[in-house]
């Protein structure tokens, strides 16, 4: 905590006694920063508070700007004016109702260099997505309850609230399994090792459900990571070393919903902070209301206001002081952590109007930081209408600049399943995806995957064929977008067999991230050491490595342009689509071309196909083995395999 002066702005602490934890609960943001253009409002809670005048005290150029109350009286909510003369330290607010006097500290600091210019994920990146109760455990005790004393912030922890009920049990596939920040912290280097240049993690903020919290998408404290994790000091720590090493963060938020065991739902500060009905009234998943003409405003209704599901109650992002709170939430964590971008959980459940400004207010204090939300849409101008600059005909945008491409994923793990093919299957499905790029107003800014932590597991879906995720890696590595890998699939991981649970069981641990796990799939030994269902570990990690590696010095890959192609093979008198997909990617000066063979069999180049980009034979050099290639007629690319190959036009 920094210490305060004794006497500033004319005011003496010591005059007026300190709140006690029955008076005033929590105040959030638990801190804030000089410099900033985001209006702070500080929400207060504590019984009966909205009872109290407030001012503040001992900080030149801050005060009180204006104050009002929630519809429960355990609520006020403080407009603070920041002006440029303020400096950091700590500063008081005083409570006072006319026969009780208090104060309660509140912290400014001092903004990093350029915080505000900071930059973000790009094309040029590669985001690796980790479930960190997953991914590995640090201690085998850090299924206890809350720790004691203050965070690191200055916040005293949360009174009252109970032991974290979720507890550890690596056999229960929705239970906690223990993977924490230390853990995180422990296998960054193999992260970076492995391409990856920013990291995408799944909430860690406080998840307090009594069962299945390990997700993290129930949140219970907005401000607080999840003590099963570690703390808000340890986070600044791993973002830091993240930093250290190349690795871009990326913050997974939830604007959409809340858990019920979150603290203000026994008594939330606005009627309408959440979605109230009877009874149970779940979404209905349809996103096309918002741009449907002809919708009926039941629908529209139920797909803005309906509940997830029943454990996570729907955020009322239409009351403006909500709104707010998620815009400096955001905010805060990204200028507390030092973040290099956001995720936006169930973007299309959230109100669209508000959610527009929410986005607009984050960029307008960083200009710069990229935003991806989960539109899981599979129709492709149902999903262009999220992306920010998107002509949409009732005018609406969503300042949403990045979107994850469900269709492509969809395309491609399909694709990669099929063996016997007609016109519209097979590497068809990726190369229609992609014809349809014209529909995107930045097709820099699509996030493009073939599996996240809500998709079965790759390896399973391509009957743990290692040629076939091989395939889907050199799709990933090489088409237009910001590539995701999820944990684990650069080495094929399979769901678990031993349970039946829909998401649990393809949520697996990180083989090695847990001590005494038989096998440790985060060293080379490990991997060459490994058989069975981890076999094919070892050549997989690698191929993901030669891929990503390369990949981040590829301009032509990171902002080209592309050219592709669609294959024909004769069969008696028809014409039919092989199993097989080829493109290049290129700039002025370079070009990759990419053939993905999909086939049981071989298949031999046409190189003449392609004349209208490259006239000849060209020598290139093979990305995966390193040495050069002659790209002509007659080149063999075996079977279930991609040629991906670099040359200089």
């Amino acid at each position: 905590m920094l210490a305060a002066a004794s006497c500033r702005h004319g005011f003496n602490p010591d005059s007026v006694r300190d709140a006690v934890a029955e008076e005033i609960v929590r105040v959030e943001p638990p801190c804030w920063w000089t410099g900033m253009k985001t209006p702070l409002q500080l929400m207060v809670n504590g019984p009966g508070v909205s009872e109290y005048t407030v001012t503040i005290e001992g900080a030149p150029g801050v005060m009180v700007s204006g104050v009002s109350k929630g519809d429960s009286p355990n609520y006020l909510f403080i407009d603070v004016i920041i002006g440029t003369n303020a400096v950091p330290g700590t500063c008081w607010l005083v409570f006072n109702n006319g026969s009780e006097r208090f104060k309660y500290p509140y912290i400014l600091r001092e903004r990093r260099p350029g915080s505000a210019s900071r930059s973000s994920f790009t094309t040029e990146d590669m985001i690796y997505l980790i479930m960190p109760d997953r991914f590995s455990s640090s201690t085998e005790l850090n299924d206890s309850g809350w720790p004691g004393g203050e965070y690191d912030d200055g916040s005293a922890l949360p009174w009252n609230v109970p032991e974290t009920p979720d507890k550890v049990d690596r056999t229960d596939p929705v239970a906690r399994h223990g993977g924490d920040l230390r853990g995180m912290i422990d296998h960054l280097d193999y992260v970076a090792d492995l391409g990856a240049t920013a990291i995408w993690n799944t909430p860690l903020l406080l998840d307090n459900q009594p069962a299945e919290s390990y997700h993290g998408y129930a949140c219970a404290d907005y401000y607080h990571i999840d003590p099963r994790f570690g703390d808000n000091a340890l986070y600044q720590e791993y973002v830091s070393l993240a930093h250290a090493r190349g690795l871009k963060v990326i913050m997974d938020i939830v604007t959409n919903h809340c858990g019920t065991a979150h603290w203000w739902m026994e008594d939330t500060p606005f009627k309408d902070w959440i979605h109230r009905f009877p009874e149970h009234t779940q979404m209905n998943a349809l996103f096309s209301v918002y741009m449907d003409p002809h919708a009926a405003q039941a629908d529209l209704v139920r797909q803005e206001s309906g509940w997830f599901v029943p454990s996570m109650p729907d955020m009322n992002l239409d009351n403006p002081v909500l709104l707010h709170y998620f815009q400096q939430w955001a905010i805060w964590w990204i200028e507390y952590a030092d973040l290099d971008g956001l995720r936006v959980d169930t973007y299309p459940y959230n109100e669209p109007g508000p959610m527009s400004k929410w986005c607009e207010a984050v960029r307008n204090e960083y200009p710069h930081i990229n935003i991806v939300g989960e539109c899981w849409d599979m129709n492709i101008p149902q999903l262009a209408y999220w992306q920010s600059g998107n002509p949409n005909k009732n005018g609406f945008d969503s300042k949403l600049p990045c979107i994850m491409d469900f269709p492509l994923q969809s395309a491609m793990v399909t694709a990669l399943c099929e063996d016997q093919v007609w016109w519209s299957e097979g590497m068809t499905r990726v190369y229609s995806v992609i014809a349809q790029d014209f529909a995107y107003n930045d097709l820099d800014n699509m996030m493009i995957f073939f599996a996240n932590h809500d998709h079965a597991r790759t390896g399973d879906v391509l009957r743990t064929d290692p040629s076939r995720m091989k395939l889907a890696l050199a799709m990933l590595a090489t088409l237009r977008g910001i590539p995701q890998l999820y944990y684990g699939d650069e080495m094929m991981f399979l769901e678990r067999k031993d349970c039946i649970s829909h998401d649990g069981a393809k949520r697996i641990d990180f083989p090695g991230g847990w001590n005494g796990d038989d096998v440790n799939l985060f060293t080379p030994e490990g991997r060459a050491a490994a058989g069975g269902l981890y076999r094919d570990a070892a050549d997989l990690h690698d191929y993901t490595a030669r891929l990503f590696g390369w990949r981040k010095g590829c301009e032509a890959v990171q902002h080209g342009e592309t050219l592709h192609f669609i294959h024909r093979k004769n069969v008696g008198a028809n014409n039919i689509t092989d199993n097989a997909y080829s493109y290049f990617r290129y700039t002025d000066t370079n070009a990759v071309f990419v053939y993905i063979n999909n086939n049981p069999e071989p298949r031999y180049l046409d190189w003449s196909h392609y004349s209208e980009f490259a006239s000849g034979a060209q020598t290139a050099r093979d990305v995966i083995t390193g040495k050069p290639v002659v790209l002509r007629d007659g080149l063999e690319i075996p079977a279930r395999s991609a040629l991906i190959a670099e040359f200089t036009r």
